[in-house]
């Protein structure tokens, strides 16, 4: 038997949700006097005092594990490059911003150099400015151009709400240079009748990385006179661009260099983020160019104190009788119940969108019992709302009017929120990147600030919370992707031979796979060979080929089946265990029960109602070797890493209780298999290692198994990803290897750089996930080091003990550490 742990929202190539990690828009006044505190932050209590009001009720103070005080830092300014336009300087004195920090400056420098650059500083340090000030100054220079369009401006953002932010914060700042700077936001929003006033006469285009694949380059003769003039092509939160999404943007951002130099130019680019490791080297592989990095951090910074927070265990018992901590959900929605009481601004950040939906509701209500007149100031804010939904809240945002907002990633990399108190963090959010960004969006405007990281009942965050030197003490992750990979370049491929013509030229920018891909392209019929050129030949478009975010085909539309009214939409990739029969669907903080989910014509037809319970899907995965790349003696076992082929298919739902989690019932369902290619890591072990771990027959099933999870759950510490985009699969005799056998995949068609980093990381990350399961408080097994929210066999069989001699065995035998 095999026992499976399956990545979230598989499709029909089981790619799972991503979770992209807080973004800055124009600082308008953060450059001035940044020592001298408004007298709106003046009369705040400080972080502290927020924190010992959250700590005051009954057992609260114990659930605090660990207090950081990030410290202060003054600022360091610099002076503007003296080919900054003087009309640019003097729009930025108007907004109050007198001298850049040194490393905006430095910034500007280089792009005017014409140098590629990286600004990697930290949250709130003004990274807009150090690409916006020479764009708008070089935008200017070219409106005094004595024919046409002038010099013109790319800006891609990795969500619709960071674009329609920046362009409100660009149109704010460049308003005293009239029409020389003509900012527009162009995305799947834009009415149509806009988008050719955007094409012909826009300067400065806002857009994402979806636009630019499908919209702009294959109609690029609509937009040459753009593309000819092309000077900046600015990269916001570059270190979001990761795994399969990352690799697909790389290419597309070839496609883009490829289609400028046809028309004659060659863009700088200038790419910001608040978190990367190595900025140079990340930046580098998504544009294919050499990049210079601007690192030094010369912003003020207000005090942060950071806490961590574990919920309480409770009286209950959860599968397995396993004993049950109060969960995330329920703790965070009483935390910001607490805050919004005491008028301290927050944003709730949670993993999902159901998490997101129950936070608000649960405080509604909470609120409800005390002050009416502060319900609705408590909103949920995510992906899959209407665009007009999504504007209405960042309105509401903006103007103060909402005091409370339970969010996912979408608002983390979404609108610039100054002025917020507080940030909660509901679980760990699966890289120390995006924790860094979350944290960052509390005490933007140089006051003082909390974060408060609520652990969920799991192995990593459990781990996290009583190993605060992991968090505190340690870098961000490298940023992972790989633009080589065939499943990313060959749709890629078809797609830019759509655009024109490839020839061997080409070979040079599309990367060493794309000689032995096209012969496969042109055996599929993909593209053919003329002369010394591959075209596409087919009426389809070629753009739809590559699906960038990984989500698996067209969204699923969510349909209000009484009125065909549409709710929203969930990623293809989700529908199998988001919205099959029977599942509780919540949108806008009402709850809807799933009547049918009809694959063919990808609706999820929906009624609402008030179920007491949420529901979770089951699922079963196999999973054969294709080929073993390397392969590792680690004393008498093996640790291997190469391709792989999952099936799965989810197979059944379980109904839990709101609040405590308590199962009341399981429902089958019938739904296809779905297959999948990716890449894995996996170890081996022999009769001898299992005898000397004392793992009998009997227990073998579920020490193999409870590995498999913790490990699951520890590896989003040693790679750029969240446990949702990883599966695995354990199995007592697997018939490839003829052994005791644990895989750990990616969750995204030809891998995503996850597995890869395991394998080289692994004896760091098997101790750690040892350590996990041995220093856990329970006897035989919790959500806290072994049990795994998302077990398609029910947790079942699970043997503590004997995980921890078996990887103690393991490990035994690994080589000695290497040098990364």
């Amino acid at each position: 038997m095999a026992f499976n742990h399956l990545p979230a929202g598989v499709h029909d190539a089981l790619s799972p949700l991503s979770v992209m990690p807080v973004t800055h828009s124009v600082p308008m006044a953060k450059n001035h006097r940044p020592d001298r505190p408004s007298s709106d932050t003046a009369s705040r209590p400080s972080p502290d005092t927020v924190l010992e009001r959250l700590a005051s009720g009954p057992s609260r103070a114990s659930r605090i594990t660990h207090t950081e005080h990030l410290p202060p830092r003054a600022g360091r300014h610099a002076v503007w490059p003296d080919r900054i336009r003087p009309e640019v300087i003097a729009a930025l004195r108007a907004v109050g911003i007198e001298d850049p920090w040194a490393h905006q400056a430095l910034a500007a420098e280089h792009a005017l150099d014409g140098d590629s650059v990286v600004v990697a500083t930290g949250t709130a340090s003004g990274k807009s400015l150090s690409y916006l000030v020479p764009t708008l100054s070089t935008l200017l220079d070219g409106s005094e151009a004595p024919n046409g369009r002038g010099a013109t401006a790319l800006y891609l953002a990795p969500t619709k709400a960071l674009a329609a932010d920046q362009c409100r914060s660009v149109k704010e700042l460049s308003r005293p240079l009239g029409t020389a700077v003509r900012a527009a936001v162009y995305d799947g929003d834009t009415p149509v009748e806009e988008r050719e006033w955007v094409r012909q006469y826009a300067n400065y285009v806002l857009t994402n990385p979806d636009m630019l694949h499908r919209g702009i380059l294959p109609s690029h003769p609509r937009w040459s006179s753009f593309l000819r003039a092309l000077r900046f092509v600015v990269v916001d939160e570059c270190h979001t661009y990761r795994g399969v999404f990352g690799s697909h943007v790389a290419q597309v951002l070839r496609r883009l260099r490829r289609l400028c130099a046809r028309y004659g130019s060659s863009p700088v680019f200038l790419l910001a983020s608040a978190t990367a490791a190595e900025p140079s080297a990340a930046a580098g592989r998504l544009t294919g160019l050499p990049v210079v990095e601007v690192a030094d951090d010369a912003s003020p910074r207000g005090e942060l104190v950071f806490a961590l927070w574990e919920p309480p265990l409770t009286e209950l018992h959860g599968e397995k009788g396993a004993p049950v901590r109060r969960t995330a959900t329920a703790e965070t929605a009483d935390l910001l119940t607490d805050l919004t009481l005491q008028g301290v601004r927050s944003v709730a950040f949670v993993r999902s969108r159901r998490g997101a939906e129950l936070i608000s509701v649960i405080t509604q209500e909470r609120l409800a019992e005390i002050d009416r007149s502060l319900v609705k100031r408590v909103a949920a804010y995510r992906g899959g709302y209407l665009p007009e939904e999504r504007r209405a809240l960042e309105r509401a945002l903006h103007s103060g009017e909402l005091l409370g907002l339970a969010a996912t990633t979408a608002l983390e990399l979404g609108v610039d929120v100054s002025g917020l108190d507080a940030v909660l963090i509901s679980g760990y959010p699966g890289t120390r990147a995006s924790l860094w960004q979350q944290a960052g969006r509390a005490g933007r405007s140089g006051q003082g600030a909390l974060a408060v990281m609520i652990a969920r009942d799991d192995p990593l965050d459990t781990y996290l919370v009583h190993h605060p030197e992991a968090l505190f003490d340690q870098p961000v992750e490298s940023t992972v992707l790989d633009p080589d990979n065939p499943y990313v370049l060959a749709p890629h491929l078809c797609a830019a031979a759509a655009e024109t013509p490839l020839t061997e030229d080409d070979f040079a920018l599309f990367g060493p796979t794309c000689a032995d891909l096209l012969p496969q392209l042109e055996a599929a019929k993909l593209l053919r060979r003329r002369t010394a050129a591959w075209h596409w030949t087919r009426r389809e478009r070629a753009a739809d080929l590559a699906d960038i975010r990984g989500e698996g085909g067209s969204p699923v539309q969510v349909v209000e089946a009484a009125t065909g009214r549409l709710l929203g939409t969930v990623d293809a990739g989700a529908a199998h265990t988001g919205v099959h029969d029977g599942a509780v669907h919540l949108h806008q903080g009402r709850t809807y029960l799933v009547k049918h989910l009809d694959l063919e014509d990808s609706v999820a037809l929906v009624e609402e109602a008030n179920p007491p319970y949420s529901t979770v899907a089951r699922d079963t995965t196999a999973i054969s070797v294709l080929e073993t790349d390397v392969e590792l003696p680690w004393g008498d076992g093996r640790l291997c890493y190469g391709s792989v082929e999952v099936t799965n298919q989810v197979v059944s739902f379980l109904r839990r209780r709101l609040i405590t989690g308590e199962v009341l019932g399981e429902t089958k369902l019938d739904l296809p298999p779905r297959r999948l290619r990716t890449r894995a890591v996996w170890w081996t072990v022999t009769e001898d290692q299992l005898d000397a771990a004392r793992i009998t027959p009997e227990i073998l099933g579920g020490a193999l198994h409870a590995a498999e999870h913790a490990s699951i759950g520890m590896l989003p510490l040693f790679a750029t990803c969240d446990r949702w985009d990883i599966g695995g699969v354990s199995v007592p005799l697997h018939p490839d290897t003829l052994l005791p056998t644990v895989f750990v995949y990616d969750g995204h068609p030809g891998g995503a750089g996850f597995a890869e980093r395991a394998f080289h990381t692994a004896r760091a990350w098997l101790t750690a996930t040892r350590q996990a399961i041995a220093s856990c408080e329970c006897d035989a097994g919790c959500p806290s080091c072994i049990q795994s929210p998302k077990c398609g066999n029910g947790n079942d069989p699970l043997h503590k003990r004997g995980a921890v001699r078996l990887l103690t065995v393991l490990l035994r035998g690994a080589p000695a550490a290497r040098k990364e």
